[in-house]
């Protein structure tokens, strides 16, 4: 590993709260009458009826959205037998997987054992705890009889993942290859080059789904497994082929398709060369395939190629299918996870590539459309509609096949149920993040010499975000770099101040000088501004020699501002600027203005901040449903500030009836529907879900976002300068790197939306 990116990691698994997850109380417990319920006497109550009726485990526990990801660490990926505590990382990384996209909760659990027996016990005397058991990163051939045995032990999905995930998205992206090119399955003449775990589950679901056994060679390191081999072992043997092949060369001779899942370059140009027309070709070794993307792309034309890696199309990746089918079999409580839920998985995988693909998707893999095809198999990561179709067939199938304990009435509302569950445009957000990668933009931060704004430059450069241009002293930046092991090799960096940028500064100061030479700016003034980092990083800006600018880490908000107004100006007719956050949370980002800019607005500035924050957030691919809140609703205090924002909303209505706004309501009205529809049942919002608030001055903007963020634990982005001309952000002073990273993505996606006009996404 590169020792700038293990650094990196380590200090990610040690900030703050060592690892990577933790359990949190879901009932109030503040109160002793909550304690005496949460546990003695009142937990008696729960405890006495679920030893009546077992099944009363799922409405009195958290039984029903717990799984234990459980692993004795003997095959960690690219690590091998590392045991089982070197293991944990991995296991809570599952978890953050399941969380992060199923909100789904897990317990990892280690076992320090080598002994299936011993293992398979283990398991069976905690399984009471859990509604699923999603086993790990356990060595061929003891995952195959440990998974089969708690199967049989067991009444809840058991499922290897390292077995089964790979085969269900293969296999899906399988069924659309054939899609096409039109080859029959039954048909198909199949090679696997690999047979541990996840080889020999994807042979069997292949058989599942109609391809003949007869025609399926499976290679190991020795070359064909056949009937007239000694040396394999019981597994293996399901698969000899009666063929008189010896060797991957030959096997691959008139083959439809490879499926690797071996080790990188073992596959030659010459060997696809000999397949039949159309091949289809799946490389998953990681981290680097079995034949590179461009030898195979150059070999054959007509190849339907995929690999496990997320820079080549048809990203074959277990984050599409593990999540979403725990999901499904949880929800009707499911006894096992049985071939009829996993071919449901495939058949909706499938068919969810053919489906349009939504522009902020195809944003995040920079294409401007992105739609079923050779290079579009199967769906992306970061596909918010995975949940709710592949869940939904998972859940669907368990009850057709009645192995479901639950069933459930109203498909249609469980699938808006799931796209609410963790958000949907929380998702969305994490495509936006993708869509600045390999951008090709330049951002200038004014602060080149400080040590979090260089480590964020070298995060920045990792990532592909942008080029990061830094002002400030060479011999400084270098030492400070070599001090930490910073590695910025691809960054620009300016000595603004030197003789070498003497012609640059007396360029900017004359177009400076015409630019405010009728505002009270002599031309000395102007040549003297451009020794200042700010001035001179905006100039660069403007003229084109960078995408983007981000200051504010020591210096005053109010520095950044002034000469951004006085440089690239504002994009409106009222020359209006607004501060806005965007806060993180689990129902999805809520953005909130003015935040840092006006302090004491009136009523028409309030509309232009509503305007202004309208424009931005449909950047998003969002429709704002915007509140404007007070300490009044709708007129129960007649005077004051209330009345500003209450003519502010009467303007809006008016003028921009387009725009879903109203108040002037409290906040915890406007954020909680329930209460809001019994008591305000005529609002403008309706059903919808109110997504962005306008405060109604600076400072309870400012504190709001400040509390949220220190006492609710959200993730904060921001501020995001809304009405400027040109991408000038301003990050909080002592920003931590993860806010310097954050903001520079944002203002990268704003050069992308200011030279594109909307991004797509609008």
């Amino acid at each position: 590993m590169e020792e700038g990116l293990k650094r990196e990691a380590l200090d990610y698994h040690a900030q703050g709260r060592p690892g990577k997850i933790e359990v949190v109380p879901t009932k109030p417990n503040s109160s002793q009458k909550d304690l005496s319920l949460a546990y003695s006497p009142g937990v008696a109550a729960p405890c006495l009826e679920i030893e009546k009726n077992p099944e009363d485990a799922y409405k009195y526990t958290a039984k029903g959205n717990l799984v234990a990801v459980i692993s004795n660490g003997t095959a960690v990926l690219g690590l091998g037998d590392i045991g089982a505590l070197a293991g944990k990382p991995v296991m809570e990384g599952k978890g953050l997987l399941f969380k992060t996209f199923a909100d789904i909760d897990v317990f990892d659990i280690e076992v320090d054992t080598h002994d299936i027996d011993k293992f398979v016990e283990t398991v069976r005397l905690i399984a009471p705890t859990f509604g699923g058991i999603n086993l790990e990163d356990i060595k061929a051939p003891e995952c195959f009889e440990i998974e089969e045995r708690l199967k049989k032990l067991l009444d809840i999905p058991v499922m290897h993942d390292d077995q089964h995930g790979t085969a269900i998205i293969s296999s899906a992206a399988l069924l659309n290859a054939l899609t096409i090119n039109g080859k029959k399955i039954e048909d198909l003449i199949v090679v696997v080059n690999g047979a541990g775990a996840a080889a020999v589950a994807c042979a069997k679901l292949y058989f599942a789904l109609g391809i003949r056994a007869e025609n399926l060679v499976m290679c190991d390191s020795k070359g064909a497994i056949s009937t007239r081999r000694k040396d394999i072992n019981s597994i293996k043997a399901q698969f000899a082929t009666q063929r008189t092949v010896d060797t991957l060369e030959e096997a691959m001779v008139g083959a439809d398709m490879f499926l690797g899942l071996s080790a990188a370059n073992v596959l030659t140009t010459e060997m696809v060369q000999s397949m039949a027309k159309e091949p289809i070709v799946f490389a998953l070794a990681n981290p680097d395939p079995e034949i590179a993307y461009d030898l195979a792309m150059k070999a054959r034309p007509d190849i339907i190629f995929a690999t496990g890696r997320s820079d080549y199309p048809n990203q074959v990746n277990n984050v599409l299918g593990f999540p979403y089918i725990f999901r499904g079999a949880l929800d009707v409580r499911a006894k096992t996870i049985n071939e009829e839920m996993k071919v449901a998985a495939v058949r909706a995988l499938a068919s969810l590539a053919k489906e349009v693909v939504p522009d902020i998707v195809a944003n995040a893999y920079n294409k401007k459309t992105l739609a079923f095809g050779r290079d579009y198999l199967i769906p992306t990561p970061l596909d918010p509609r995975l949940i709710s179709t592949i869940s939904v067939a998972v859940a669907q199938a368990a009850v057709k096949s009645g192995v479901a304990r639950k069933t459930i009435e109203d498909w249609d509302a469980y699938k808006t149920e799931l796209e609410q569950r963790l958000g949907y445009d929380n998702a969305i957000i994490r495509t936006v993040r993708d869509r600045t990668r390999n951008s090709g933009k330049r951002i200038v931060f004014a602060e080149g010499g400080r040590l979090k704004v260089l480590q964020a430059a070298q995060q920045i450069l990792q990532e592909g975000i942008a080029t990061p241009i830094l002002l400030g002293s060479a011999e400084k930046i270098r030492k400070i770099s070599l001090d930490n092991n910073i590695d910025l090799n691809g960054a620009t960096i300016i000595e603004f101040y030197g003789d070498a940028e003497a012609c640059r500064r007396e360029v900017f100061a004359k177009l400076f000088f015409e630019k405010r030479k009728r505002k009270g700016i002599t031309y000395q003034e102007a040549i003297d501004s451009m020794y200042d980092r700010n001035q001179f990083g905006i100039m660069m800006v403007e003229v084109g020699d960078a995408d983007a600018f981000i200051s504010g880490y020591s210096s005053k908000y109010s520095t950044t501002i002034k000469p951004a107004l006085q440089i690239v100006g504002t994009d409106n007719p009222g020359n209006h600027i607004a501060g806005m956050y965007m806060v993180m949370t689990k129902q999805g980002p809520i953005f909130l203005a003015d935040t840092t800019v006006n302090d004491q607005p009136n009523a028409e500035t309030l509309v232009a901040t509503t305007l202004l924050v309208d424009r931005a957030v449909r950047r998003f691919n969002i429709e704002p449903v915007i509140a404007m809140v007070s300490y009044s609703n709708f007129g129960s205090v007649p005077t004051g500030q209330p009345e500003i924002s209450r003519r502010a909303v009467e303007i809006l209505h008016a003028n921009h009836p387009e725009i879903i706004v109203d108040g002037e309501v409290q906040a915890n009205f406007a954020l909680n529907k329930k209460i809001r529809m019994e008591k305000f049942p005529f609002s403008k919002w309706g059903e919808k879900r109110v997504n962005t608030l306008v405060f109604p001055d600076l400072a309870s903007g400012n504190i709001s976002y400040k509390l949220l963020q220190e006492l609710g634990g959200f993730e904060v982005v921001g501020p995001i300068l809304v009405g400027i001309a040109k991408p000038v952000h301003v990050v909080p002073i002592e920003s931590s790197v993860r806010e310097i990273v954050n903001m520079a993505t944002i203002a990268v996606f704003d050069s992308i939306c200011t030279l594109e006009g909307n991004c797509g996404c609008e």
